[in-house]
């Protein structure tokens, strides 16, 4: 009885370790990039997303009181990480999400992760490739609101650029605008594939392609 006990015990830990974390996360829309050029745009259309300049009040997105993380998976398990350096604006316009903008860069050197070893990885060129991709960024293109989903939701679109690949991709998000801040706060997955990084990793132990981003943006307005 004991032997059964520790079998249905192990069986149970190892089937929780296997479980997909993005299984039941919503799937970012990702499609071609937005390729009309703005009027008026900062940034480098070379190396990162086009970007209009900003029109309403800038709100500053720093590590100091923002995160960008993920988690990555594989066959036996799951890996936390995300970024230490990014710098960003949320445009806040009349109030408004839906009027409004954000812009993120992120230092892909930066990168951390739960292990150490793993964290030399993800900056080598089977993940980020971070000597050749020294950047990665995003800009909002669209936000649209979702009202079956409550005031604060909305759906957001904009091109986002990583390993050198950029695409339009679509989430969701919760943005609350109080008179003291802005907070974007988000969760959803992206296939790691659709933006050129491959790596499969050992032949029994495999890594998936989706992979699960968390934004926890909070700016805070000049009083």
């Amino acid at each position: 009885m004991k032997y059964l006990a520790a079998s249905i015990l192990g069986i149970s830990l190892f089937a929780a370790a296997c479980e997909d974390p993005a299984a039941n996360k919503v799937k970012a829309t990702v499609s071609e990039p937005v390729t009309s050029k703005p009027a008026a745009f900062t940034g480098d259309v070379n190396t990162s997303a086009v970007r209009p300049a900003p029109r309403g009040e800038a709100l500053s997105i720093n590590p100091e009181t923002s995160t960008v993380e993920f988690t990555g998976s594989k066959v036996t398990g799951k890996h936390d990480g995300g970024f230490k350096q990014f710098t960003g604006t949320i445009d806040l316009v009349s109030n408004k999400p839906v009027d409004s903008g954000v812009n993120v860069d992120i230092d892909t050197a930066s990168v951390f992760s739960d292990d150490e070893k793993l964290t030399g990885h993800l900056k080598s060129k089977d993940f980020f490739d971070v000597e050749a991709f020294p950047k990665a960024s995003f800009h909002s293109t669209r936000i649209e609101p979702d009202t079956a989903k409550g005031p604060d939701a909305y759906t957001v679109t904009g091109d986002f650029t990583l390993h050198g690949v950029t695409k339009s991709i679509s989430f969701p998000a919760t943005i609350q605008v109080s008179d003291a801040s802005v907070d974007v706060n988000s969760e959803f997955a992206v296939n790691r594939k659709d933006f050129g990084i491959v790596y499969a990793g050992k032949a029994d132990d495999l890594i998936r392609d989706d992979v699960v981003i968390r934004l926890n943006l909070k700016t805070a307005r000049k009083k």
